[in-house]
């Protein structure tokens, strides 16, 4: 029976089992490759901080997530796939309140990143607030 995600444990094993997915996924792999090469360790270890202050109020996570995406060759598409593979590995491993939000939360990320991706392409002298 599948618990709830409830510690930084539940966190490191969603993330680690994510980004395995990813990294053998023909459209997402080979754009995290190129950008994180061979500092996964460091990559992994600010997403369980990231995920560790989102879902269980432990603020861990400081920066901003958005910046390093606007050079990355993404569009919609991308943000799909990167959204059907969390979901995906939310659900095969967790269920309950924190695993629901963080499908939710996921959504909105990609969404907001989506947009906000669009808009400093479509407008590249604008520069975000860090």
């Amino acid at each position: 029976m599948k618990q709830d995600i409830q510690t930084i444990a539940d966190i490191k094993i969603l993330v680690d089992q994510f980004y395995n997915t990813v990294r053998q996924d023909n459209l997402l792999g080979p754009i995290f490759q190129e950008r994180i090469q061979d500092r996964w360790a460091v990559h992994l270890e600010k997403m369980y901080r990231f995920w560790q202050t989102i879902l269980l109020d432990e603020h861990t996570y400081f920066g901003s997530p958005f910046p390093p995406h606007i050079p990355l060759p993404i569009e919609a598409k991308h943000f799909d796939q990167w959204l059907l593979l969390f979901e995906s590995t939310v659900d095969r491993l967790y269920k309950g309140e924190k695993a629901e939000e963080a499908k939710w939360r996921a959504q909105k990320m990609a969404q907001m990143f989506q947009f906000k991706k669009e808009y400093f392409n479509a407008n590249p002298k604008k520069k975000p607030l860090l």
